[in-house]
């Protein structure tokens, strides 16, 4: 299951209806321009809430951002959260669950770029103004684990014979996780090398997990 946002872990803007309609503007602003190019002063002025209050409320233009960040992956998991507990996906194969479980990275590549062009960002933001881990625990609360459905699809797989056995799942998830996102970054950024050519990007993940797949699958 997907993560879910109980009352003891609720962001505090959650609680106060004003802030939570400053970060969701925030995070309109951002998709459609950039974490840099926007101002504390741009989300005062299209929010309706002083700029001193922002300040007041979130510290630093980072605070208020790391919010924005928070909610934006709360709200792509209302849109996968169905997904997993369906028939359809539960009705397969390991192999396949893991197979259609590691494409949820090409649908936030090809579906929501604008969202995945800020994740660079805000890594960005969060190194170059050495932001400290206690501030992004609501933030990492909030990143979509897909590893608890893996390992349920790696543990069927190994049942029913479709997936090997003699595999650290932990270690296969966070690889494969990794390599996938961070080549959704590289083609967010666009091509930097005369010899880049990003318009086969979908092919190119589909390649790495067909790799994966290949590597995890039993032989028949």
């Amino acid at each position: 299951m997907l993560n879910e946002i109980s009352s003891e872990f609720s962001p505090k803007y959650l609680r106060d209806k004003r802030m939570e309609r400053a970060v969701s503007v925030c995070a309109a602003l951002f998709l459609e321009n950039s974490i840099e190019k926007i101002k504390m002063t741009d989300i005062a002025e299209e929010s309706g809430i002083g700029v001193a209050t922002l300040y007041r409320y979130f510290g630093t233009k980072s605070g208020i951002s790391a919010a924005a960040m928070t909610y934006l992956w709360n709200d792509l998991d209302r849109l996968f959260r169905g997904v997993f507990d369906s028939e359809a996906f539960t009705g397969q194969t390991g192999i396949k669950q893991v197979r259609d479980l590691l494409r949820m990275f090409i649908v936030m590549y090809s579906a929501h770029k604008d969202f995945m062009r800020l994740l660079g960002e805000f890594d960005r933001m969060i190194i170059d103004e050495g932001l400290p881990k206690e501030e992004l625990a609501e933030y990492e609360r909030s990143v979509i684990n897909f590893y608890p459905v893996f390992e349920s699809a790696f543990k069927k797989g190994v049942e029913d014979g479709t997936v090997k056995s003699g595999v650290d799942p932990q270690l296969f998830y966070i690889t494969q996780a990794h390599s996938l996102m961070e080549m959704c970054k590289k083609f967010i950024n666009g091509e930097i090398l005369p010899s880049d050519d990003f318009s086969y990007a979908e092919r190119e993940l589909e390649t790495l997990i067909d790799c994966a797949v290949s590597y995890l699958e039993k032989a028949a």
